[in-house]
C-alpha cells in the first residue's frame, strides 16, 4: 500500500532532484553548512514535502495551492544554485545539469496542476 503522493511522477522527480541536492550540498565547505547549504536543502526538500501535502488536502484548489509552493521552492534551489556556482562551489556544468533538472520538474508539476484545474 502506498500513499497517493508516492505515485506521482512529479513527487518522484522531487525525491530524485532533493537527493541530487543532497549529494552536491556535501561537497560544499563547512563554513556553509548552517548558511547556504541548508537553504538548498530546505528549499529542495519542500518541493516533495508540498506536493505530499497538497495531495491530501480536501480540494483539487487545496492541491493546486501546494503545487504553487512547490514551483516557488524549485525556483528558490535555482537561484541558491547561481550563488553556489558564483562561489566555487559547484562548477558551471553542475549548475546547469541541476538547472534542467529544475526546469523538468517545474514544467511537470505546471502540467500536472493544469491537468487537476480542468475540473476546477
Amino acid at each position: 500500500m502506498a500513499f497517493r503522493f508516492e505515485e506521482l511522477e512529479i513527487w518522484q522527480l522531487a525525491i530524485a532532484y532533493t537527493n541530487s541536492i543532497y549529494t552536491i550540498c556535501r561537497t560544499f565547505p563547512k563554513n556553509e553548512l548552517f548558511s547556504l547549504q541548508d537553504q538548498l536543502k530546505r528549499c529542495a526538500t519542500s518541493i516533495a514535502a508540498n506536493i505530499a501535502e497538497g495531495s491530501g488536502g480536501s480540494s483539487k484548489k487545496d492541491f493546486s495551492h501546494y503545487l504553487d509552493i512547490a514551483i516557488k521552492s524549485a525556483y528558490e534551489s535555482v537561484s541558491h544554485l547561481h550563488v553556489a556556482k558564483q562561489q566555487g562551489y559547484i562548477s558551471e556544468e553542475q549548475r546547469i545539469a541541476l538547472y534542467e533538472d529544475a526546469d523538468k520538474l517545474v514544467r511537470k508539476i505546471r502540467a500536472f496542476k493544469n491537468y487537476l484545474q480542468k475540473d476546477l
